[in-house]
């Protein structure tokens, strides 16, 4: 587990998430694009204090990433763009990238956590679970090509869900 901070990380995280959940669920290039956007942003607006990016290594190879950014509302931090390839699936990776984002959350003063993620993504709603987050909001939406459940995901990191 490192931080972000290597030439070619970013790129990694835009292009793994195009490419895995383009054979995982044929998830079209808006998803690759969303992705592209929250990561530019994240290396556009990024403070130290404030904002932080991981990649697991395994073997020396690249095989997860997640990011805890600032929110638009105050105190309040998002979770984006978890990932864990398919070979570095089982080894615990997910939950040890969510740990680190939220350990660091809790040292830059967030008082809350929020996530926004779909409903056929198993594996990482048991991540979110295992941290106490709660869902707090689902609806149907089409994105990426399909017809899917979005869910907005919340951690109170004093305790309960927010709301």
């Amino acid at each position: 587990m490192r931080r972000a901070d290597r030439p070619g990380d970013l790129g990694w995280m835009v292009m793994a998430h195009g490419e895995l959940y383009d054979r995982q669920f044929h998830w079209n290039q808006d998803f690759e694009a969303l992705v592209a956007k929250i990561v530019a942003d994240f290396a556009a607006e990024r403070t130290a204090a404030a904002q932080a990016a991981w990649i697991a290594d395994v073997d020396g190879e690249r095989a997860g990433c997640v990011m805890l950014v600032a929110s638009d509302r105050p105190a309040v931090a998002k979770l984006r763009v978890l990932l864990v390839t398919p070979d570095a699936r089982g080894l615990g990776i997910g939950t040890r990238l969510v740990e680190e984002a939220l350990a660091f959350a809790r040292s830059a003063g967030y008082r809350a956590v929020t996530l926004w993620t779909t409903g056929n993504l198993d594996a990482a709603r048991r991540i979110y679970q295992h941290f106490g987050f709660t869902l707090i909001h689902e609806d149907p939406t089409e994105a990426f090509g399909h017809a899917l459940v979005g869910q907005t995901w919340s951690l109170d990191l004093q305790g309960g869900a927010l709301r």
